[in-house]
C-alpha cells in the first residue's frame, strides 16, 4: 500500500531554514564584529534566578529541573531554594572580587517573593534580563499566542516595577520559544533574547530582534548535573574554549564571543566556589578577555554592523 501524496507535504519545507524567522548566515562569510577598546573575546555570564513552583506545570512540558518526586517534593524544592538563599550571593561575591559585571535571567515571581535579592543583584551593576513569570511559565507553539502575550507581559512588567527598568533582554525557560515569540518580544518591547543556540555571535531575526546565543555545551548544569563531570573539568572546557576563540579572533581579525550559563543551586555549592573563582581570575588574566553584560554585547554589535 503506498502512501497518500499528502503525507509528504511540510507547508514551512523550503531553501534555506523550514521558517522565515530570519535567514541562513555562516559565521565566516559574515563582517568581523570589534568589541570595545580591541577586546578579542567577550566572556558573558549569564546567570539563572528561578523560583519553581512545588507543584509543576506539565503542560506544554515540565521545565528542566523542577519537581521529580512525588507531592510534596521538599528535596528538589529546597535544593533549588539554597540558590536563591545562600549559591547566588556567592556568585555576586565572586563576581565583585573579579570585577565581572553579569546578566542575571530573573523570573518574575523572584521578584515578587524575594524583592531584596533582585535590589542586591541590580546595586552591583548587574543586568536583569525576564525570564518569564517562573518555573511554570514555558512556552511552545500549543500556548494561545494571547497567553504568550501575557506571560512576556507580566515577566517585564513586574522586573520593571522591582527595579524602575524595563528588561532588555529575555531568556525563555529552556530557550524554548513558540513561532510567535520573537514578534511578541519585539511588540513587547526586548531587545534581545538568548534562546537560539546556533552561533557565537548574535545575529539579527527577520524583525530586529537580536538573538545572543547562550551556548547550551558548557551550561553548569549541563557539565555538572547532566554529565556529573567535577567543577575542574568544567573549568578546564570554559578555558579550552576561550583560548580557541582567541586564537580564532586572531585569524578572522575581529571578536569572537564566550557565552556562559550558571545556576545558583548548581555552581554555588561550597565545594565547588574556589575552583570558580581561580577560574574567573584566569580569564580575567588572559589578555584580550571583555567581561560584558548581554546589553553591553547587543550595543557594540549595533555600533559594528
Amino acid at each position: 500500500m503506498s502512501l497518500d501524496p499528502a503525507y509528504l507535504e511540510y507547508p514551512r519545507r523550503r531553501e534555506g531554514y523550514d521558517h522565515e524567522l530570519y535567514p541562513y548566515a555562516p559565521l565566516h562569510r559574515r563582517a568581523p564584529i570589534h568589541w570595545p577598546e580591541g577586546k578579542s573575546l567577550a566572556v558573558w555570564f549569564c546567570v539563572s534566578v528561578e523560583w519553581f513552583p512545588i507543584t509543576p506545570a506539565d503542560k506544554p512540558f515540565r521545565a528542566p529541573g523542577h519537581m521529580q518526586t512525588a507531592y510534596p517534593d521538599y528535596r528538589h524544592y529546597t535544593a533549588r531554594d539554597y540558590g536563591n538563599r545562600v549559591g547566588v550571593y556567592r556568585l555576586l561575591d565572586a563576581f565583585a572580587k573579579a570585577g565581572i559585571k553579569a546578566s542575571f535571567a530573573v523570573n518574575a515571581a523572584i521578584a515578587e517573593r524575594y524583592p531584596v535579592l533582585v535590589r542586591d543583584i541590580a546595586a552591583a551593576g548587574h543586568e536583569i534580563i525576564a525570564h518569564s513569570t517562573d518555573m511554570n511559565g514555558t512556552i511552545a507553539s500549543t500556548l494561545p499566542r494571547e497567553d504568550e502575550a501575557a506571560l512576556i507581559e507580566a515577566s517585564l512588567s513586574h522586573l520593571e516595577a522591582a527595579t524602575g527598568t524595563r528588561p532588555r533582554g529575555w531568556l525563555s525557560i529552556a530557550r524554548s520559544q513558540s513561532f510567535a515569540t520573537a514578534d511578541l518580544l519585539k511588540d513587547a518591547g526586548v531587545e534581545y533574547c538568548c534562546d537560539w543556540a546556533n552561533d557565537e555571535l548574535p545575529w539579527a531575526f527577520t524583525n530586529g530582534l537580536i538573538n545572543l546565543p547562550l551556548n547550551h555545551e558548557l551550561s553548569d548544569r549541563q557539565i555538572l548535573n547532566v554529565q556529573q563531570q567535577t567543577i575542574d573539568s568544567y573549568a578546564e572546557q570554559v578555558l579550552d574554549a576561550h583560548d580557541w576563540l582567541s586564537n580564532e579572533a586572531a585569524q578572522c581579525a575581529g571578536g569572537r564571543m564566550l557565552p556562559l550559563h550558571l545556576t545558583p543551586y548548581i555552581t554555588g555549592l561550597p565545594y565547588r566556589m574556589d575552583t570558580f573563582e581561580r577560574l574567573l581570575a584566569e580569564l580575567a588574566a588572559r589578555q584580550g578577555t571583555w567581561f560584558a553584560r548581554g546589553a553591553d554585547i547587543i550595543d557594540a554589535f549595533r555600533s559594528t554592523t
